[in-house]
């Protein structure tokens, strides 16, 4: 499974993860037109690196490249999000019914750690953010890994991954699904622990409908303000 890691690896590697966070932080904006000679002034680094970034963020779907008008940051409309949620939910509970009988003891102790790690970076955040950092730090990630289940790794943590990110960045800013979520998080990982992968999965895909509820509720808001 491969992961975007930060600040190592060839200089397009460095720049593909530098671009990627951009994207899903929002500090590239939607349908922004990438520009490369900026975007090289921007992050410090010359245009053949850039240019098998941009390369690479395509294959993520981060980026789009349209005939005669250059690449651009994707767009994640109502109807690319509702098919994206329906196919999370569906995968990351079958993940979690497998974890349940796959992970072992240390790993599921190691989940209960992670969470009580994002509980006080929640604290720090004055209540306000959930915001999960990618790889080790990334709670959906671990349970996928913990499924044993290579075709899931490959179309949860490569092929969606970073789009994953992207959609779960703008609930991490919803205040009223901080707690909630956290919640939410310790119910699966009690679920994993007693090895009921009937309920990890309902859990999981309950958690995933709630995500989706409150991402339809924003666009509808900021449809409503446009």
């Amino acid at each position: 499974m491969q992961l975007m890691v930060p600040e190592q690896g060839t200089l397009a590697d460095v720049a593909a993860h530098r671009l990627a966070h951009s994207i899903v932080t929002g500090e590239l904006a939607q349908g922004q037109k990438l520009n490369e000679a900026e975007l090289a002034e921007r992050f410090g680094m010359g245009r053949g690196p850039l240019r098998e970034a941009l390369r690479h963020l395509e294959g993520m779907r981060l980026v789009k490249r349209i005939p005669n008008a250059g690449a651009r940051v994707v767009v994640l409309d109502r109807k690319t999000l509702s098919d994206l949620y329906a196919v999370r939910e569906a995968l990351e509970g079958m993940a979690c019914r497998l974890a349940a009988a796959r992970m072992t003891d240390a790993e599921i102790a190691q989940l209960s750690a992670l969470l009580d790690s994002h509980e006080e970076q929640i604290k720090e955040q004055g209540g306000k953010v959930y915001s999960q950092s990618e790889g080790d730090l990334d709670f959906h990630l671990q349970i996928v890994r913990g499924s044993g289940n290579e075709m899931l790794m490959h179309l949860l943590g490569s092929e969606q991954y970073q789009l994953l990110r992207m959609c779960r960045y703008r609930t991490s800013r919803n205040a009223q699904r901080t707690k909630p979520a956290l919640n939410q998080h310790r119910q699966i990982v009690d679920a994993l622990a007693r090895r009921d992968g009937e309920l990890a999965e309902l859990l999981m895909r309950r958690h995933i409908q709630g995500a989706w509820s409150s991402i339809s509720e924003m666009i509808d808001k900021e449809e409503e303000a446009a």
